[in-house]
């Protein structure tokens, strides 16, 4: 016997919440070890000389080769058609964001702590809704621009106010400061890009989450391998890992843990949006600043107290309130009722 319609829904939703449950744990298990061991490699130095590692498209490059191997293996493991679903230029197009946004990212560390970094990743749901609009021709509510705005303020105002003993040893001045928020935007700009394009790809085609890591990682390596060579970085990145042990096995790790983080983030793409990956991450930028603060000793300045309460404040509100809303169409729909006629324009 069928079960009644409401026991039917209340089924569907348990199971969407595990799923979600699953897709925030796998985030952010994997990406808080994942930005620790970012700003080890790029801000600690290595060695009794104190050398820096500097090379961000050779992690960019080792990340991407060790993911793109684990997709293909799952696809040839699972008997899965490794033919590409979608016209080649999409996945290229997805991969050269990517590489963009990873690059902006470890370069950024050069000039700006990890928590100020992290902080600034919160106004990811700004771009997310430029592009949304741009490319999926979204739309969103008055409310969602207000908290975006918020967002933005919040984390004007940690960046503006940082600690005098924060600074990075690469470079001194504002001059450093100014280049890493350079840094920063630019990544903004492309990993909003990424995921929805993304987005758009899983509803546009019939697409597996393996068969898009396995091209767009592919593309990504043969553009960071090509980038090391036009460098002349390879060979001097290699020769680095080889001096430091101890720098190869974090980049190790680090690969390993960039494979797995893609897979769920793919995942939750997938299967909850651009937007709400945004969410989770937000919620995983706020452990990550604890974490660094805890791990390497970054000092918090009263101003940048007040700027992660605005940043943190504002997007949990607005989770709280979308939340609230889901509740009582749920509820609505559940005792037949409709939603009120709308006046003509």
């Amino acid at each position: 016997m069928a079960e009644p319609p409401s026991q039917l829904m209340e089924t569907m939703k348990e199971k969407k919440i595990l799923k979600l449950l699953f897709a925030v744990a796998g985030i952010m298990s994997t990406l808080l070890i994942y930005g620790v061991l970012q700003e080890k490699i790029m801000r600690i130095p290595y060695g009794p000389n104190k050398e820096y590692f500097k090379y961000s498209l050779f992690l960019v490059f080792c990340n991407r080769i060790t993911t793109s191997a684990v997709s293909a293996g799952v696809l040839l493991a699972g008997k899965k058609a490794l033919e590409p679903v979608a016209p080649i230029y999409n996945y290229c197009v997805v991969s050269v964001s990517n590489i963009l946004t990873t690059t902006c990212q470890y370069e950024a560390l050069k000039y700006v702590s990890f928590p100020m970094q992290t902080l600034a990743k919160c106004a990811k749901m700004i771009p997310v809704m430029i592009w949304g609009t741009v490319i999926m021709q979204k739309t969103y509510s008055g409310r969602d621009y207000v908290f975006a705005f918020l967002v933005t303020i919040g984390c004007s105002i940690f960046i503006l106010y940082p600690t005098t003993g924060d600074i990075s040893l690469y470079s001194q001045g504002r001059e450093s400061t100014v280049w890493g928020v350079s840094l920063m935007l630019g990544y903004l700009g492309f990993d909003g890009f990424t995921s929805t394009f993304q987005d758009k790809l899983f509803r546009g085609f019939n697409m597996e989450i393996h068969n898009q890591i396995f091209y767009t990682t592919l593309c990504s390596c043969m553009l960071s391998f090509i980038g090391l060579i036009l460098q002349g970085n390879l060979l001097m990145a290699i020769d680095f890992v080889s001096r430091h042990n101890d720098c190869f096995i974090d980049i190790a790790i680090l690969s390993t843990v960039a494979t797995i983080s893609q897979f769920f983030i793919s995942y939750t793409i997938r299967n909850f949006g651009a937007l709400t990956f945004a969410t989770i991450m937000t919620t995983r930028q706020l452990v990550s600043i604890l974490l660094s603060c805890i791990w390497f000793g970054h000092p918090l300045s009263p101003e940048q107290i007040i700027g992660a309460a605005i940043v943190f404040g504002s997007i949990y509100s607005k989770s709280f309130l979308k939340g609230k809303q889901s509740s009582l169409n749920t509820e609505l729909t559940a005792n037949g009722a409709t939603s009120p006629p709308r006046p003509n324009p």
